[in-house]
């Protein structure tokens, strides 16, 4: 037989394109249109169909950056239709290669009542089946003409993604808006067609089931007439029904398909545009389910659920209906699909708190599956956290993402930095946004590194980011891959059935410990400072106003203010967002969070400052209280409590000039030397008598970077970007201050650097306060600091706890992190001397090893990542003044480094006052500090009892007591949802606990008097 295999598959590929698929839709009517633009932000539903409409025709110009425009289509069923089933064809101006990043639109019946969503990817709205003819449609669409940021040539700078920047051309051309016959006959050919000739070209050239599929589809396109696809449909179909009824090997690999719109809550859209984002998803997604028995759909995100229910509530009663059904699945059990490398600790369990807690009071339903697909890495503190949160398995795909090396596994234990396993699946389909096309399951079979010992894989299926979700289309394929000979087994259903037989057949699967770095988008530890800014301030701010409500709430009866800390704890966490907190959002979104971050301050700092006035009292004049909110005592005050303010006269810290230029500072504990150019060039230890600095180096040395990434600018930072650097040593000042501390002035390129150095009495600490006026493009700032410590690992703050990464490049694993993240320290040491450095506020950071200068061994250089200035998608990310406090602890120990991180983000409050010669005692306390107090706060079910999150924070065993500065009636240890998992016994108002290394414990306290 001669081989046509090459022109048979050309022309079926012509033949879909060209014949088959149009006629789908044989005949058309055009519709009348006429449209109002909403001036300004979006109107309500009742405001948009009241607007007073004007003729628009096809091929007219609509659509400003970011507007909305109300359509209403007209028209009536011709009467020779009768019989036949009839839809509306409304193409707004659509690239089919964009759905979730172009425009988009709602349909709404007469009475304001929505039908569904179109996307570039579905465009059809069901007038009738069996139509009678003469039936008039009348119909309304609420269109966002959103503009294109990511376009087909990526990552150009664009002023599109800012309303108050963009221009007011239209974005968008009217297409098609008709009423057409739909073919369902000649629809099932095309799915017939489309699944074998995918499944066809992905089998083995050689393989003779390919040649079978081939044939059949050969004596299929013979029967089409090409003039009268409708015609002869059917009887084209009858050749593929042998090849399509083949069943799949007994060994088939089985995928779990789940239907799925991951929608991210603002990226290249702002948060407003979100909302509407998600009631089109849904709005479909329960449409499609009505239609289809067999389909199950997934949504994760409590705050998208909370927006359709508050935004949307005709959507919403829909979606409820379908979630009873069980057809319709929350997932995740988060408020958002949230970053997990930068949110703090308590943050990080505040969104499983509400994100669990909304699925249960609105659902009744306690998810059990975690869902972050998208983010940018995950955290080694997180299955002690989904263990918590009484979830158990994990699923993301992001990790397929890593540029230098494949993950080893698909389905896998994960230990966290506790010891805590939870069960993991990473879709060998290498997308969360299947289509379930052939290459895709053929890329999923392949791909799959389990094989002989599972057999089972998940593919998130429909159209996301932007949202759109499964189409009719996806579901046909699904039916045809049921049982097909040479593909895997297709079948959808939810989550927890896949995981459930994914657990019963590995059980003994591998097991993978530490995080999930990944190694890529490492830029966004960095981009955005403003905003990273806002959630460490506000995280912090949160954790102060709990702890000094609830103190007052016991002391003295304050109103503890349950709905207001629950509202900002929500938009907290909104903004954790793997794309805001991140920094890869477009401008409007920074530009909103930065004016949110303020709100969210103001309004904190207002019930803080009713929680100390109530606390302090009324004292004398000049009576002064000092409020520690930090889980250490520090200057006289205890851990979590106040003590009156005693005037001391401050320890002497000598300031001189130095020999060739520059300052010595010496505090007794420290001597400090800043030269001519104002870098620390010593920093010695007069206690350990040995110096903290590299021989030869500086440090607060700043570094300017050339960066311009590949690609993903705001997302990426490549190795390369090491090879060019600038090191800022110029001083136009160095001045002495009065106060002790040193002055210095910088200036590079168009920006400018102010910083102060000093040296606290009784400390040993060098401070650096730095206020840099930032206006710089494709560069990045760093602050150096070579160490004399010879070390092969760095210890990183991050969740509850610390992690360990290599200071060396022996694998491409380790050479692969050349960028990671720490919370408020990374600690280096070699046996019993290290150094600490912590921040208030920043995230990215590097370590390298160098020769000493005398050749003698090797030392440690550990850099902050300060500021960036990619281009996209923001145009002018993080132009603008800037202030950052970081400090250098020679000597410390992790416990030291664990206390200094605390203090410089929890500084102490001074409130006017006399509580009496007691201070204000702290509300709990513990006997070794090696247990964090990470939060004290009212019980969230309004009953009055005290609950104490706490962790052990050294990596090591702990026995503590937890005193209770109060009567307790009885106390129990919980989730993270503060309900009780068991008792624990109470003496002397006091629990006993024993710690495993970097456990978090919730103890919930019932207050005798309560």
């Amino acid at each position: 037989m001669h081989n046509d295999r090459t022109i048979t598959e050309a022309r079926l590929e012509r033949v879909l394109k060209e014949r088959i698929r149009p006629a789908v839709h044989p005949v058309s009517v055009p519709l009348s249109v006429g449209v109002w633009h909403a001036p300004g932000e979006p109107v309500s539903v009742a405001e948009g169909l009241a607007g007073e409409r004007t003729p628009i025709e096809a091929g007219a110009a609509w659509g400003p950056p970011w507007g909305t425009s109300w359509f209403t289509v007209s028209g009536t069923v011709p009467r020779e239709w009768a019989g036949r089933t009839v839809e509306a064809l409304l193409d707004l101006g659509f690239d089919e290669n964009m759905p979730g990043f172009q425009c988009e639109g709602l349909v709404y019946r007469p009475d304001g009542s929505p039908v569904k969503g179109l996307n570039p990817r579905n465009q059809w709205v069901r007038i009738g089946e069996r139509v009678s003819g003469g039936e008039p449609v009348l119909l309304h669409i609420e269109a966002s003409s959103n503009p294109v940021i990511l376009d087909y040539h990526p990552f150009v700078p664009t002023e599109l993604g800012d309303r108050e920047t963009a221009d007011a051309a239209p974005r968008y051309r009217l297409a098609r808006m008709d009423l057409a016959v739909f073919d369902r006959t000649v629809w099932e050919l095309v799915q017939d067609l489309e699944v074998l000739g995918e499944l066809m070209t992905e089998l083995p050239v050689d393989s003779p089931r390919r040649w079978e599929i081939l044939r059949a589809v050969e004596r299929a396109l013979d029967t089409v007439d090409l003039q009268d696809v409708g015609g002869t449909a059917a009887r084209a179909r009858e050749p593929l029904a042998g090849v399509l009824a083949s069943p799949a090997h007994a060994s088939a690999h089985r995928i779990s398909a789940v239907g799925h719109a991951h929608i991210d809550s603002a990226w290249l859209w702002p948060l407003r545009e979100t909302v509407r984002k998600v009631a089109r998803t849904t709005a479909n997604m329960t449409a499609l389910l009505e239609d289809e028995p067999d389909f199950v759909y997934a949504m994760s995100q409590a705050q998208q659920f909370a927006w359709i229910k508050e935004h949307r509530p005709e959507v919403y009663a829909r979606v409820k209906k379908a979630v009873a059904e069980g057809r319709f699945v929350p997932v995740g059990g988060m408020w958002v699909e949230s970053d997990t490398n930068m949110p703090g600790g308590e943050a990080l369990a505040r969104q499983f708190v509400h994100g669990k807690r909304f699925f249960l009071e609105e659902f009744g339903i306690e998810t059990e599956e975690v869902w972050l697909p998208d983010s940018f890495g995950y955290s080694a503190a997180l299955p002690q956290l989904v263990k918590l949160a009484g979830a158990k398995w994990f699923l993301t795909q992001k990790i397929s993402w890593s540029r230098s090396n494949k993950f080893p596994h698909h389905t896998f234990w994960w230990e966290g930095i506790d010891g805590t396993r939870v069960f993991t699946h990473f879709p060998p389909i290498d997308t969360y946004n299947a289509q379930l096309s052939g290459k895709e399951l053929a890329h999923a079979v392949r791909n799959f590194r389990e094989k002989g010992g599972a057999t089972r894989s998940l593919a998130p299926t429909g159209w996301g980011d932007g949202g759109g979700g499964t189409t009719r289309e996806m579901l046909a394929r699904a039916r045809r891959l049921a049982n097909l000979e040479g593909s895997a087994r297709v079948a959808f259903e939810k989550p927890s059935a896949f995981f459930e037989k994914a657990h019963a057949e590995y059980a003994h699967a591998p097991v993978w410990a530490g995080e999930l770095y990944l190694e890529l988008h490492r830029a966004t530890l960095t981009s955005q400072a403003r905003t990273k800014q806002g959630n460490r301030r506000s995280e912090h701010l949160l954790h102060e106003a709990e702890l000094w409500a609830a103190t007052a709430a016991v002391r003295t009866g304050f109103r503890y203010p349950y709905e207001r800390l629950d509202r900002l704890w929500k938009t907290v966490l909104l903004h954790q967002f793997h794309d805001i907190l991140p920094g890869t959002s477009i401008a409007w979104v920074h530009r909103e969070a930065a004016q949110t971050y303020a709100a969210v301050a103001k309004e904190l700092e207002e019930i803080i400052a009713g929680a100390l006035a109530a606390l302090a009292g009324d004292g004398s004049p000049g009576a002064t209280v000092l409020f520690n909110a930090t889980p250490h005592a520090r200057g006289g005050v205890p851990a979590l409590g106040a003590a009156p303010a005693v005037p001391s006269a401050p320890a002497p810290v000598a300031v001189e000039p130095r020999e060739g230029g520059g300052f010595v500072l010496d505090n007794g504990l420290l001597r400090v030397a800043v030269d001519g150019r104002g870098l620390l060039v010593s920093v010695y230890d007069r206690e350990a008598a040995r110096e903290t600095l590299a021989p030869g180096a500086a440090g607060n040395l700043l570094q300017l970077h050339q960066d311009f990434p590949n690609m993903w600018d705001a997302w990426d930072v490549d190795h390369f970007y090491r090879n060019t650097v600038t090191d800022l040593t110029d001083a136009e000042t160095l001045r002495a201050a009065d106060d002790g501390s040193v002055h210095v002035v910088r200036a590079f390129g168009s920006s400018r650097v102010e910083q102060r150095i000093s040296l606290p009495a009784g400390v040993r600490r060098v401070d650096v306060e730095t206020e840099v006026d930032w206006q710089e493009t494709e560069k990045f700032l760093k602050a150096a600091f070579p160490l004399d410590v010879h070390t092969d690992r760095v210890a990183a703050e991050t969740q509850f706890g610390h992690l360990c990464r290599p200071t060396h490049t022996n694998t491409s694993w380790d050479a692969a992190k050349f960028e990671a993240c720490a919370h408020r320290f990374v600690h280096l040491a070699e046996p019993g001397w290290g150094v600490a450095l912590v921040n208030d506020s920043t995230y990215g950071y590097d370590v390298t090893r160098a020769v000493r200068a005398d050749g003698g061994g090797t030392t440690t250089t550990v850099r902050l990542s300060l500021l960036r200035a990619p281009r996209f998608p923001d145009p002018r990310t993080d132009r603008g003044v800037h202030r950052f406090r970081y400090a250098l602890v020679p000597g410390a120990s992790v416990r030291d480094a664990v206390r200094e991180g605390y203090a410089i983000n929890l500084p102490e409050r001074r409130v006017p006052g006399d509580p009496g010669s007691t201070g204000v005692p702290p509300l709990v306390r513990v006997d070794d500090d090696a247990a964090v107090i990470s939060a004290v706060k009212l019980a969230d079910d309004g009953s009055g009892d005290v609950v104490v999150r706490l962790y052990e924070s050294l990596g090591g065993r702990a026995r503590i007591r937890l005193a209770a500065g109060f009567a307790v009636a009885s106390a129990s240890l919980c989730d993270l949802l503060e309900r009780p998992r068991e008792t624990a016994r109470v003496e002397d108002d006091g629990v006993r606990l024993a710690l495993r290394p970097f456990e978090v414990v919730t103890v919930r306290l019932v207050r005798a008097d309560g």
